[in-house]
């Protein structure tokens, strides 16, 4: 009794000297606006490096779903597509996606972060918000590194980053984040199912049809064979490290950490990643008598990139269902992709990333729900399941063909005039040996000759 005595008259004097020391830490003239500007800056800080690290879980599946030959030159686009993006996003990208409107359709003003000054909080704080759209901008570009892995060549491809982060993604940013067209048209996608993923899986599909399939994909009768991946456990880890970043890509994009409505965006995230995991799973359980861990894997990320547009707008059930029905979405439109149209897309990333895509955008018409969208900022919008009418469905329906048509047309032609002039593809000897070997020099995985004392 004596003994529990002395230790609360300890704690209550730490808690008084605490107390009292109080006015100490807070420094001479700071507002409360001041203390929630900085508290905001860290947030998006931090969601900023979540998603930077999305670019080793890029790099991680990529490379897992492919063949051990060609693993340095996947991990190698997955870091040059971001340092190459983020040169150009701070050249012209930025400015091009958040500068002075123009027709609705571009910016004009913030090349080189020029708006952006050192010497007060909100020119910092864009230095901040510049950095959060960076590795949004890369996450885009690097999306098509998968659709055409094993046959690309290499300096094309740093060709083709430059132009995605700089100009193609930057031009849909603006329509939809920068107060272009579509934003004034009350089209949502509060964090990217359309910017960055649908433009970055139909930039994918455009450059796997320009492209072409890999040598032994398709028989002379048309029936596709199987490659499989060199590592599964890699894959799964890449999954692992995308679904953490994602806790930065959707909560991230309240802009604010003293938004509480980041928790229910972070709820919906991982709800819509496991529903789409367990639909997928069940879907090729179904059709082909085994539950395939790589069609699992994507199923997670289809519910990833579906919940992405409606997160900080829908209620946790909403989000099972949009995850749900990506994850079945993801098995029938991998079948279709490759079976029907006879597009080689070795990881899967026109299903995820461009079906799931537009889908999240286009359940934000259906499943919205006022209250959540309120409370996050997204907007006070009802879907049509929720007594909003038609009206935010056909306004969803009408960007996502808009930015489909932009996204394809024009990275078709971009990898059309590379194929016309530098050249897209590597030759059949350098994609049998393998483009570690041929493009970079060297092996993934040396060390596994049998040597002798001969």
């Amino acid at each position: 009794m004596k003994k529990s005595f002395k230790m609360n008259a300890i704690l209550l004097a730490f808690a008084v000297i605490f107390m009292a020391a109080l006015p100490a830490f807070a420094e001479e003239g700071r507002t409360i606006a001041d203390n929630q500007r900085a508290i905001d800056t860290i947030w998006i800080l931090v969601a900023a490096f979540l998603v930077f690290f999305m670019q080793a879980g890029f790099g991680m599946v990529e490379a897992g779903f492919t063949r051990a030959k060609n693993a340095s030159n996947i991990l190698m686009k997955n870091t040059m597509d971001f340092c190459c993006g983020s040169i150009a996003f701070w050249l012209f990208g930025f400015g091009l996606m958040f500068g002075k409107d123009i027709a609705g359709f571009i910016g004009s003003t913030g090349f080189f972060l020029s708006t952006a000054n050192p010497s007060t909080p909100d020119g910092l704080w864009q230095f901040a918000f510049w950095l959060f759209q960076c590795v949004f901008a890369a996450a885009a570009a690097t999306i098509v590194a998968g659709a055409m892995a094993e046959r690309t060549k290499f300096s094309s491809y740093l060709l083709y980053s430059v132009l995605i982060s700089g100009f193609i993604y930057p031009v849909v940013g603006h329509w939809i984040w920068g107060g272009g067209w579509l934003s004034q048209a009350g089209f949502i996608d509060f964090a990217g199912s359309t910017v960055v993923h649908a433009v970055g899986g139909w930039a994918s599909l455009a450059g796997a049809i320009v492209l072409g399939p890999r040598i032994g994909k398709y028989t002379k009768d048309g029936k596709s064979k199987m490659i499989a991946g060199h590592n599964i456990p890699l894959a799964s880890l890449g999954v692992f490290i995308l679904w953490l970043g994602w806790f930065g890509f959707n909560p991230g994009s309240t802009l604010s950490g003293t938004n509480m409505s980041i928790a229910t965006i972070a709820v919906t995230t991982n709800l819509s990643a496991a529903a789409g995991a367990i639909t997928a799973m069940l879907t090729v359980w179904i059709q082909f008598g085994k539950p395939d861990i790589s069609m699992t894997l994507n199923g997670a990320l289809g519910g990833l990139v579906g919940v992405t547009a409606g997160c900080a707008s829908i209620s946790p059930l909403s989000a099972i269902l949009i995850g749900s029905i990506a994850g079945i979405l993801v098995v029938f439109a991998v079948e279709f992709i490759d079976k029907k149209l006879k597009v080689d897309d070795p990881v899967g990333a026109v299903a995820v990333h461009g079906i799931c895509g537009v889908w999240g955008t286009i359940a934000v018409g259906l499943f919205a729900q006022a209250a959540y969208g309120e409370a996050s900022g997204a907007g006070a919008i009802n879907g049509l399941f929720f007594g909003g009418g038609a009206s935010q469905l056909l306004t969803q329906l009408y960007g996502v063909a808009a930015v489909v048509a932009w996204a394809f047309s024009l990275a078709f032609i971009v990898f059309t005039v590379l194929k016309k002039t530098v050249g897209l593809r590597v030759t059949a000897e350098e994609e049998i040996k393998g483009l570690d070997i041929e493009e970079h020099g060297m092996e993934s995985y040396s060390g596994f000759q049998i040597f002798t004392n001969e």
